[in-house]
Formats: C-alpha cells, structure tokens, sequence
C-alpha cells in the first residue's frame, strides 16, 4: 500500500540576512528586513491590521531559494518609529498613501524594479492600492483574506453583523461602550482609545483587539484570545485600526473595486477561507469578478487566520506558481 505524503504546508524558518531603518519622511523610521536569496525573485510581504506587525512565519511561504523575501513595519507598529504607544505620536501622518509612498521609497532603496506583493486582511487592502497605484511595479499579487474597507465590510465586523455568530464574544466587545453610543461602535471606540484616562484607553484597547481575536478562526482558540489582548500588541493594533477605519482608510466608497481594471495584466491568486468571519468572501468574489486575469481559490473548512486548515498549503502553491517567472 502506498503511502500518502501530507502536502507540505510552510517552507523552514530562516532568518533575515539583510535589515534596517529607512528614513521616510515626516519623522518616521521604517524597519524592514530581507531574507531568502539575496539575488532571487523579489517578494514584499505586507501584514495585516493596520497595525499588525510583520511575523517571521510569513516569509515560509516562499521558497527561500527562489525568493528574496522583504519585510517591513508599516508606520507606527513593531520596530519601526515612532511607535504608536509612545506620546504624542502624529497619526495624521500615518495614511495608507503614506504607506503606499513608503513601500515605493523602500523599493528604491533597495534596488528593485518590481515585485510580487503578498498580503492577507489589511495587507491585501495595502496591497491593492499599491498595485493600482504603481502597477508597473507590480509583478504578482497573492491575498488572503481580502478586506477593501467598504462601509458594508466595516460595519458587519464592528457595528453587528458578525455578532450574531460569536454572540458570547460580541457582548464582551459591546458592554464597555454606554448603550447611548452603541449606533456607531467605531467612533465610539475611537473615543475610548483616546480617552485621556490611561485605565479607560487601555481596557477599549484591549476589548477592541480581543473581538477580532476571539472571532479570527474557524474554532476560537486560546493563543489567539490572549495574543490579541496582550496590551502591547492591543494598544498599536487598537489605535492604527481605529484611525484607519473611522477615516475609511482614505478610500473612495469602493474605490479598490472600481479601478481594479488596472491589474489587467498583473497576475495573481486570491486565497480566500470559506467562514472567514473577519473577512466575509463575498468581499474576495467580487474583487475576483472585477480584476481581469484572477485566480480564487476558496479554502472549505477555514476561516480569517492563516493558520486555519488548507490556508497555508494553497498560499505556497500560490507563491510556488510565481516562482517560475523570474
């Protein structure tokens, strides 16, 4: 009888060989840090949140062989400065055309012409104005999770709908706002995290990160929980989140799917879990149906995290395929 070989789902952990802060204009330092092949095929991993952090177990999805694999701290979070924990940080320079303009200046820096650009959740979001702002330099898109930050997208997970399926969990998210402001939980928490009270800014913090990590999974699981709420992570996510989201993240309603006629020619491969929660796929469907030349796969059994089952396994045949195509 012969024996089935699991696909394998990661390649090993490496670690950087290459790093650094980049001066980007307006007082912030970016981190970012290269790992894989020094003279490879160029891949720019963007992570989630906003406000995320970037995480060693991202660059496994690529072939450290092939790829050679940049990362970076988007402003505000992580190693780069100033972080958002600190006092009197300027969040009104931390935009997402910030964050585009950043991306291009890294780029520069280091010397690349184009890349493929992988993101999932907010760094799919990141990704996608980036590669309809500078298609040229965009070899290959990969996303996961996707996320536009559409008013229907924004309200299902903070103003309700995603509720009705962790109600245990939405009632924790809820209680801490007075039920006068409960018709918009965004603004409301956007006040709470900037209440001049330290207790009071940290306990929204905290119980606005905890929501998403409650609900991040197919099946809640500890680590997630506490991860979300542990109070470094929660402050960064907490505030850079709010900021983006209360602003729409300076899009145009629809914007990302309006002009996704510009990734005509941009090959690329949509990842998506089938009980995303955070993310819903109607989301990565109609980014699908308006970017000419798209791949979906939609991953049964799985929800928002990467780590859910068969995420990671259809993100390196993703990343795989593009290997080829130096």
């Amino acid at each position: 009888m012969s024996q089935v070989v699991p696909e394998p789902e990661l390649y090993p952990p490496i670690t950087p060989h290459a790093s650094g802060m980049l001066d980007v204009g307006e007082g912030q330092r970016v981190y970012w840090e290269a790992s894989g092949r020094p003279d490879g095929k160029p891949a720019v991993v963007l992570h989630g949140g906003p406000g995320g952090g970037s995480s060693p177990l991202s660059r496994r999805h690529f072939d450290p062989a092939v790829y050679r694999i940049v990362q970076f701290d988007q402003r505000g979070c992580g190693r780069s400065t100033p972080h958002v924990g600190d006092d009197d940080v300027d969040l009104s320079v931390n935009t997402t055309w910030h964050l585009v303009a950043d991306m291009e200046v890294l780029r520069e820096h280091l010397g690349i012409g184009s890349w493929l650009v992988f993101g999932g959740s907010w760094g799919a979001t990141l990704a996608l104005a980036y590669a309809e702002t500078h298609p040229r330099r965009v070899s290959e898109l990969v996303l996961r999770g996707v996320f536009t930050a559409r008013k229907p997208e924004l309200d299902w997970l903070y103003n309700g709908g995603a509720g009705h399926l962790f109600p245990e969990a939405w009632q924790r998210y809820v209680e801490l706002v007075p039920p006068s402001a409960r018709d918009d939980l965004l603004a409301a928490y956007a006040d709470l995290v900037a209440s001049a009270d330290p207790d009071t800014a940290l306990r929204a913090a905290v119980a606005w990160s905890a929501w998403e990590g409650a609900i991040v999974s197919i099946t809640p699981q500890s680590h997630f929980l506490s991860g979300y709420s542990a109070p470094p992570f929660a402050v960064a996510f907490a505030r850079i989140a709010l900021h983006y989201f209360t602003h729409g993240a300076w899009l145009d309603e629809g914007q990302l799917l309006r002009d996704a006629d510009r990734l005509a020619g941009i090959p690329g491969h949509i990842v998506q879990g089938r009980y995303d929660v955070v993310c819903p796929p109607v989301t990565a469907f109609d980014l699908h149906r308006a970017w000419p030349g798209s791949t979906l796969t939609v991953v049964e059994g799985a929800g928002h995290a990467v780590t859910d089952p068969g995420v990671l396994a259809a993100l390196r045949r993703a990343t795989d395929t593009f290997a080829v195509n130096r």
